[in-house]
């Protein structure tokens, strides 16, 4: 087997470490085309998907010593309609998870919604009257550590209960022994809405929510809730997805799993940038905290 030592191009490229953890999760092939080789390697085709995440630039965009954006589009559109992405992004989560000393599968976790605006066209577009947004709605469920377990990209016009419900559903399936999900208060302030009951019926999950202190103007670090905060702001670093260009949902939550991914490689390859600010002190002292608590 032949062993290709590529040259890192840009700062969003692959490294070499990065490359040996996500290589073996990859398809070897496109089905489509049979029995002929590719064209275009495999990791030429992410490091132009992640230039593109990265930049925030439009895929017709990408510089010329990349992969044509028309194949790159390609293959993130095909690794997005055949589950490729959601395979690697769950294998390297479970990994990170174990190199951390937990169970692959999560206990607890946390969800939350970010208001994305658009200003192009495409499916589920609305409008979100609270935040004054034009655009579609990401809502995640992340575990203690972070790390994404459920990506859904909605109509922004949906309400955070019925969005909710849209993440939750099947999560027992996927994850058995999640039993509990911290919330914003703005999910179960109503509590006939139905979401508490039927979390707990459909899905065996109890519903909490952490409310803010409403003496208290501004920012928040709200007990459990930061988690979430933060994975936001760990997808902000991606110009991509600081608003939303995609058209379809599923490439918008594609997006977010493929940022996911090059950020669990970094980690896996011992090369994780870890920032020194006052927020990320907090945050560190406060994961430190709930991990005694556990």
């Amino acid at each position: 087997m032949c062993v290709c030592v590529c040259k890192r191009v840009y700062d969003t490229s692959l490294t070499d470490a990065q490359w040996a953890v996500i290589e073996p999760l990859l398809p070897v092939r496109d089905p489509s085309r049979g029995g002929r080789p590719l064209k275009y390697g495999r990791r030429l085709i992410i490091d132009t998907v992640l230039y593109v995440l990265g930049s925030g630039c439009a895929w017709r965009m990408v510089p010329r010593d990349l992969a044509p954006w028309d194949a790159a589009y390609r293959w993130f559109r095909l690794w997005s309609a055949d589950g490729t992405w959601d395979r690697l992004h769950d294998a390297l989560r479970d990994r990170v998870r174990i190199a951390d000393g937990r169970d692959p599968q999560p206990s607890a976790a946390v969800l939350d919604s970010q208001s994305a605006r658009s200003h192009q066209g495409g499916e589920a577009i609305g409008y979100d009257a609270g935040k004054r947004v034009r655009g579609r709605k990401r809502h995640i469920l992340v575990d203690t550590c972070g790390l994404v377990l459920r990506a859904v990209v909605h109509s922004a016009s949906v309400q955070d209960r019925a969005g909710a419900k849209r993440v939750l559903t099947g999560l027992h399936t996927l994850f058995p022994r999640v039993g509990l999900v911290w919330v914003d208060g703005g999910y179960v302030n109503r509590v006939d809405a139905g979401l508490v009951g039927w979390a707990r019926h459909a899905e065996n999950v109890e519903i909490v929510a952490v409310p803010r202190n409403a003496d208290v103007k501004g920012f928040q670090v709200l007990p459990r809730r930061w988690v979430v905060e933060r994975t936001f702001s760990w997808l902000g670093r991606c110009r991509r997805l600081a608003r939303d260009y995609e058209r379809k949902t599923a490439h918008a939550e594609a997006m977010i799993k493929v940022a996911m991914i090059r950020l669990m490689a970094a980690r896996l390859a011992g090369e994780a940038v870890t920032p020194h600010g006052p927020i990320e002190t907090e945050a560190a002292r406060r994961l430190a905290d709930d991990l005694k608590n556990e």
